[in-house]
């Protein structure tokens, strides 16, 4: 999702530099979890379809100025449920050095979460990312009330 904002907004300095560090550390990320994978000895599996993801983006508006706005705060509410959710995880655990990993990777989202608000704020008025949030926040806990629980990121 990073590089496709900075392909699709090259004009926006501020979002192409935030996005280019953000795909970077998620990269870090994946490589982090993966040999996590391998050193219990499983395998990558196939990359399924995420229902929660793809119920949240039936909600973007159209036209291009709101659809900008409603990238940056779909991923906000997306990063903000997983910083809960690997909080929680990390909570859970008892292999300490596994519990702080999830809790690194909760910090992470949880800035994540906070760059995207502040990129919304940086190209677009308060009040109207205020608005938008809101409802943003309203129809994530619907879709999120309809999804089966499953062990999912998001």
């Amino acid at each position: 999702m990073a590089m496709s904002m900075v392909t699709h907004y090259p004009d926006r300095t501020q979002l192409t530099r935030a996005m280019i560090d953000l795909a970077l550390e998620e990269l870090n990320h994946f490589r982090q979890v993966y040999r996590l994978i391998e050193a219990r000895g499983s395998n990558l599996t196939a990359d399924v379809k995420d229902h929660y993801v793809n119920a949240l983006r039936q909600h973007l508006r159209k036209p291009s100025h709101e659809y900008f706005l409603d990238r940056l705060l779909s991923a906000a509410v997306i990063e903000a449920r997983g910083a809960e959710r690997f909080e929680m995880i990390g909570n859970a655990l008892d292999d300490t050095k596994l519990a702080n990993f999830y809790q690194t990777l909760a910090r992470s989202e949880s800035q994540h979460h906070q760059m995207f608000l502040d990129l919304a704020l940086t190209y677009f008025d308060p009040s109207e990312v205020e608005t938008r949030l809101e409802f943003w926040l309203t129809e994530e806990a619907a879709v999120l009330t309809a999804l089966p629980i499953r062990p999912r990121l998001h």
